[in-house]
């Protein structure tokens, strides 16, 4: 077989290459980086680690997934497996996850490091397919790429996961690098940040951790709803962001839902994240959806191995998200070359089936017949004595909005509808708009004993039409 007359090394050079587009670069750099190809025997490909601890880790956690990369990258299927390296082992663990000591170099003569966090190489605008769903968002990357600093800043793209706010966010920072490659970029997940915030404090080197992050000329925060409840994470987010904005430079943020509906954030963050351009990212459509799959056929050679029929019938059948159409590619090209079949809408509806009967199972639920969107509106309203239009309208009164979240709420619980499509079921709402309701009614039912007993009983009404 072609891939087998390669060299181990080889082999392994082009399966990290896909490994490197899929896991987070420090994960990357820990576990994967320090090992080497050893040999291929049979179907199975030897990969030395320098020590047991990392031998049993990319067993446990990485091996099955590199596995599956190897019929995208080799053309055919192969197993990874990994074993200490016998003829390293005597080498100081740390010698493998850090680089040699390289001559020392006077500070003044070694260069500023620009990047912080390196970015992914796929994330660029290149890369990212413009649709209905994200047009706003990324029109207004591209001005922000041209201009850094002037428009739209701060930048908040908010939508649910996998949908592509990670790559927009990150494209900015490609295309300002290009442009400037002295430009100071930083990104960093919400998390991390608190994580530093908190290892400066132990270790007293708070001035050197704020001097890294408002010094910066692009900061890019991953996942800032996770700033929720963090007061002192806040406090120093606070300082952080006036010092980049009063110095003109751009910040970018992304997040799960809008400012305004992030519980647990202070109203002085909630107000600047404002100040710039808030644009959110939606569910590709179907069109969308095919140019999707187009674009990463293109992007990784597949124009002959996967048909354009084929293409269609994932569009149709996977909607959830961009990160599951690429991973429906994956597991698709591994199961027919597994199988040595040629990928066919045969062969794609025998590897997908799990997420076609998890559609079936959605279009069952809200077929017209039985339980659907307009008999939980009509049994709510009627309960809570509104009426259904009501439901469906802008008002915003307490006695319409409590009984239109804990509409939403049994409509994502028996239906299993996706946010957009509730959100669209009354009156037009964005997702992040159904994710607060969903938010209020679970803490109704947890402070209100009255109130769970009465959704608890509606609930059980609804769901007996199921059956």
């Amino acid at each position: 077989m072609e891939s087998l007359d390669l060299l181990p090394a080889d082999i392994w050079s082009r399966i990290l290459e896909r490994a490197r587009r899929e896991l987070p670069e420090q994960t990357f750099k820990t576990w994967l980086e320090p090992t080497e190809a050893l040999e291929v025997i049979g179907d199975t490909l030897i990969v030395g680690t320098p020590d047991r601890f990392a031998a049993d880790w990319n067993e446990s956690k990485h091996a099955t997934m590199l596995s599956a990369f190897a019929p995208v990258a080799l053309g055919q299927p192969l197993k990874i497996t990994f074993r200490v390296n016998e003829e390293r082992q005597a080498r100081p663990q740390m010698d493998f996850f850090v680089a040699p000591k390289p001559e020392e170099i006077p500070t003044s003569l070694r260069p500023q490091r620009a990047i912080e966090a390196p970015l992914n190489d796929r994330y660029t605008f290149e890369q990212f397919v413009i649709g209905k769903s994200n047009e706003l968002a990324a029109a207004a990357a591209h001005a922000i790429a041209e201009a850094p600093g002037k428009i739209y800043n701060p930048f908040f793209i908010y939508g649910d996961t996998g949908l592509g706010k990670t790559h927009l966010m990150q494209a900015i920072g490609h295309a300002i690098y290009e442009r400037d490659p002295s430009t100071r970029i930083m990104f960093v997940g919400t998390e991390q940040f608190t994580n530093e915030m908190v290892n400066a404090i132990q270790n007293r080197t708070n001035a050197e951790f704020r001097r890294r992050y408002r010094e910066t000329d692009l900061l890019l925060i991953d996942d800032v709803h996770f700033l929720k409840g963090k007061e002192g994470t806040q406090e120093e987010f606070f300082h952080t962001f006036n010092a980049l904005y009063e110095a003109g430079r751009q910040i970018i943020l992304t997040s799960d839902r809008p400012p305004s509906d992030i519980a647990g954030l202070e109203a002085r963050l909630v107000s600047r994240f404002q100040w710039g351009m808030v644009a959110d990212i939606e569910l590709p459509d179907f069109e969308h959806r095919i140019a999707i799959l187009q674009q990463k056929s293109h992007q990784d050679d597949l124009e002959t191995t996967i048909p354009e029929d084929v293409i269609r019938f994932i569009a149709e059948h996977v909607r959830s998200s961009v990160r599951e159409l690429e991973g429906s590619i994956i597991k698709l090209l591994a199961y027919a070359s597994l199988r040595h079949k040629p990928v066919t809408i045969e062969v794609a509806r025998e590897a997908l089936r799990d997420k076609l009967k998890a559609l079936e199972d959605g279009q069952r639920d809200t077929a017209p017949l039985g339980l659907n969107v307009g008999v939980i509106q009509t049994a709510v309203a009627k309960e809570w004595g509104t009426t259904v239009d009501g439901l469906r309208s802008k008002t915003r009164t307490k006695a319409l909005t409590v009984p239109r979240q804990i509409a939403m709420y049994l409509t994502r619980d028996l239906l299993g509808m996706q946010l957009v499509e509730i959100g669209a079921a009354f009156g037009g709402r964005d997702h992040s708009t159904v994710i607060h309701s969903l938010d209020r009614v679970t803490q109704m039912i947890q402070s209100n004993p009255q109130t769970q007993t009465r959704i608890a009983q509606l609930r059980a009404m609804l769901a007996s039409l199921r059956m």
